[in-house]
């Protein structure tokens, strides 16, 4: 497949994949060791839609997450230190450590949040969607979610909401073929979730979620046509979640032999590498060091969290209201 991108762009692409693989064995890794607290979601094997997605924002742009969010923000730009120290329960955290993995924001990278609550994301993204074409700001949102929340209440509200506003909004679907621990055949009535934005008179397009190319390029052209004007888009990228829906997941709902198989036969990382090697774009050595620089990365995010303190308990008090405390008069209200 053509593409816009440069050499040293490509490079980068394959960098912020490398590195968000590198992020999620780490935390599988801490814990399993009980080193890290909390429940976590990880997105082995999901790296290319994150990235080929968020290549195609500018930072400007938004985006909302979903529980299995470590990817997307990563992808948006944030910085693996703070990310780990988030997860740690950290005061040096994206959130003070008050988030964890599942909730963590950052609006200055557009990232409006990820969300524990299925579906959660959708009347977020409508709302920022909405405030874009308000303020006229050429601004788009990227709306991540699961096949499993495609046949949730909030996903048809808002791309009926999206499609008669025209607001600037990608609705992306990362179907990794699991709801948890349902599969998509099972429990969604159509075979694509693609099909459902014909409903709602929007663009819907299912590519190969595995393939970054492929997640950009559709990307990029429903971007475009949202900063035009002409409304949303829906994309589905077909992918797979090699771990387990949580760390822990016995995974009786599908084989070892089923796992081992698409971990090996559709990895988006080795994909992507071996089609820079073939371009002679990627060297060996280049390869090395990139994975040298990263591993050193994930080092230095472990150090970090791991020596950065915990929360005091009073902590829990800042940070619940916009402006200041002294402005409540009396009960009713804020002036």
């Amino acid at each position: 497949m053509a593409t816009s991108l440069s050499p040293r762009e490509m490079i980068q692409i394959y960098r912020t994949m490398c590195r968000i693989r590198a992020f999620e064995t780490s935390v599988a890794e801490l814990f399993a060791a009980n080193r890290m607290p909390g429940h976590v979601h990880l997105s082995t094997g999901e790296e290319a839609v994150a990235t080929g997605v968020c290549s195609a924002l500018r930072q400007t742009d938004y985006i909302t997450s979903t529980h299995r969010g470590h990817g997307h923000m990563l992808a948006k730009g944030a910085e693996p230190r703070r990310m780990m120290a988030e997860l740690y329960g950290r005061t040096t955290g994206y959130c003070k450590g008050k988030g964890g993995s599942m909730h963590i924001a950052d609006f200055s990278l557009g990232v409006l949040g990820a969300n524990g609550v299925v579906a959660g994301g959708f009347p977020i993204a409508v709302g920022a969607g909405l405030s874009c074409k308000l303020r006229k700001s050429d601004q788009v949102v990227a709306c991540f979610f699961g096949d499993g929340a495609s046949n949730r209440g909030t996903f048809h509200e808002a791309l009926n909401m999206a499609s008669i506003w025209k607001l600037p909004i990608l609705f992306v679907c990362e179907n990794n073929q699991f709801a948890s621990t349902t599969p998509f055949s099972y429990s969604t009535s159509v075979r694509s979730v693609a099909a459902r934005a014909e409903g709602y008179g929007i663009p819907g397009k299912s590519v190969d979620g595995n393939q970054l190319l492929h997640v950009r390029e559709a990307s990029l052209e429903a971007v475009e046509r949202a900063r035009q004007g002409k409304g949303p888009s829906l994309l589905e990228a077909m992918t797979y979640r090699i771990r387990g829906h949580y760390e822990g997941d016995p995974q009786r709902y599908r084989t070892r032999e089923e796992v081992e198989e698409q971990a090996t036969s559709r990895d988006p990382i080795r994909q992507f590498r071996d089609l820079l090697s073939r371009q002679e774009i990627l060297s060996r050595d280049l390869d090395q060091q990139i994975q040298d620089e990263i591993v050193q990365e994930m080092k230095e995010a472990i150090r970090f969290a791991e020596e950065s303190p915990l929360p005091s308990p009073t902590d829990a008090l800042e940070d619940l209201y916009a402006g200041d405390l002294g402005q409540v008069s009396k009960p009713g209200g804020l002036r």
